[in-house]
């Protein structure tokens, strides 16, 4: 029996619009097909621009309240419908039930933190008189919108990391154009219908389904896009960068990220939080586990306890109350991290679990005597595998942790308050987790990182510093009058 497959339109300036050619979107699981979406031409972006144009002068003359009011109707439109969103989120890409279902709960939450800091985009007074001749003159600066805001999103968060900016850009009072990963479109189209049924004004946000190689330039190379805020890889943002021009640009570029583990850590705890952080979303993830760093006198026992907590993690049926680790995006990612963990093998690497390979699924890997010269060393494994290195002391594991050309998050497992602040002072990263895993980010705090890790910062308030531009207004007052002749 074949299963009836939905088409889905694109939202353009507010409205659904159809294409005659559409993009299949696929269930990384079984391949099957889920959904079409519109394949959207260079001509469909020039066009959502210009609705934006407009968008933006609407956007900007809406009252705080009415923002609020939107969002809030949004996150609540959202959270009656939990499971349908969650439901979406798992099929058409690679997270669990119980994943997704997590993700909705973070986009709920991430649309009305955008509400109340709505009414937080504050200014200040100016004292001028601290500069000699300026003693007539007074005035403040307050933030204003840029205007439009060119988002890209990638697939390993297709709901919430949409909210990230959506929220924020229509909080501060921006239109915004989304392109949605190609691999995942549907949950980016579900968060527009939730701005329809919230009274959204028209023209303020579209979110426009295609190839990022035929509309992506459209949208980063227009001139009236005055930001371009990016989640993706290393590479990709650096295209981006070279074309965009001069606008703002915000960008959020992955890792491979470090976790310590000190000789006086939990070792139960450490193990525990680590499996979490390195395979959950299969993986993909901008701050999972990558690379961990163990004292050596407790790198067996650790590495015992690790791979203990792995073997119980069950790969399966993504759509399973039970399932732990679902498949990759595609098996052509599978196969890439296939490739890369033979190659570290082939060198000398330890494989401790894992290392197999069934169609899109990668089984929860762990390696250790990685040489430093193999590929899953040195770039971001976006897959279900961690590497584990022995360290003689802190300052060896801050030193190879910072010897890569990424810096988003890290964590350390310590009790010791002295190397937990050492750790914090030295390492070149964005954030810091202590008694954690690298992979734990709220939505209200500031995300993002150094080096290759991406440029600005997201996280509501942030995003939102990021989308408005500061503008001084000053006075010349005549001071020639004398308080009795008022």
């Amino acid at each position: 029996m074949r299963t009836k497959v939905s088409a889905h339109k694109m939202f353009l300036a507010g409205n659904w619009i159809g294409k005659e050619e559409t993009i299949a979107v696929h269930d990384p699981q079984d391949h099957s097909i889920i959904s079409t979406v519109p394949k959207a031409s260079a001509e469909d972006m020039l066009l959502a621009v210009e609705e934006a144009k407009a968008g933006a002068e609407i956007a900007s003359s809406m009252p705080v309240h009415e923002r609020m009011a939107i969002l809030n109707r949004a996150a609540q439109y959202i959270e009656d419908r939990q499971e349908q969103y969650a439901i979406t989120i798992a099929r058409e890409g690679s997270k669990t039930i119980r994943e997704a279902r997590k993700e909705v709960k973070r986009c709920i939450e991430t649309l009305r933190i955008s509400a109340e800091e709505a009414r937080r985009i504050h200014g200040e007074t100016i004292p001028f008189d601290q500069m000699k001749g300026s003693e007539e003159r007074v005035g403040y600066y307050y933030r204003f919108p840029i205007g439009i805001v060119g988002a890209i999103t990638p697939f390993n968060d297709p709901l919430n990391l949409v909210a990230h900016k959506v929220g924020p850009a229509l909080a501060s009072g921006n239109a915004i154009i989304v392109k949605p990963a190609t691999a995942t479109p549907l949950s980016a189209l579900l968060l527009a219908e939730a701005f329809e049924e919230a009274g959204l004004p028209k023209k303020v946000l579209s979110v426009i389904t295609g190839n990022g190689s035929e509309i992506g330039d459209s949208l980063v190379t227009h001139r009236d896009v005055r930001m371009i805020s990016f989640t993706g890889g290393l590479e990709a943002g650096k295209k981006i960068a070279r074309k965009a021009g001069l606008k703002k640009i915000s960008m959020e570029l992955g890792s491979n990220s470090p976790v310590i583990v000190l000789k006086d850590a939990d070792l139960q705890e450490a193990a525990e939080s680590i499996v979490s952080g390195a395979f959950c979303a299969a993986g993909q993830n901008c701050i999972g586990v990558q690379r961990v760093y163990i004292e050596q006198e407790t790198f067996e026992a650790f590495s015992s306890l690790l791979i203990q907590q792995v073997n119980q993690c069950k790969t399966g049926n993504k759509m399973a109350e039970s399932t732990d680790v679902g498949p990759m995006i595609n098996e052509k990612e599978a196969m890439r991290v296939e490739s890369w963990v033979n190659e570290a093998v082939s060198k000398g690497a330890g494989l401790l679990a894992g290392g197999k390979r069934n169609g899109a699924f990668y089984s929860p890997t762990v390696l250790t005597d990685v040489p430093d010269d193999c590929t899953i060393a040195k770039k971001e494994i976006f897959g279900p595998v961690v590497l584990l290195y022995p360290i003689d002391h802190l300052g060896e594991a801050i030193e190879r942790s910072n010897d890569v050309n990424y810096g988003l998050q890290a964590g350390i497992f310590t009790k010791d308050l002295n190397k937990a602040f050492a750790a914090i002072r030295h390492l070149n990263v964005g954030g810091i987790m202590v008694n954690d895993s690298s992979d734990y980010r709220i939505d209200g705090m500031p995300f993002g990182g150094v080096k290759g890790s991406g440029l600005g910062r997201e996280g509501v308030r942030f995003a939102i510093q990021e989308m408005t531009e500061p503008k001084v207004v000053c006075f010349k007052l005549n001071q020639s009058w004398q308080p009795n002749s008022i």
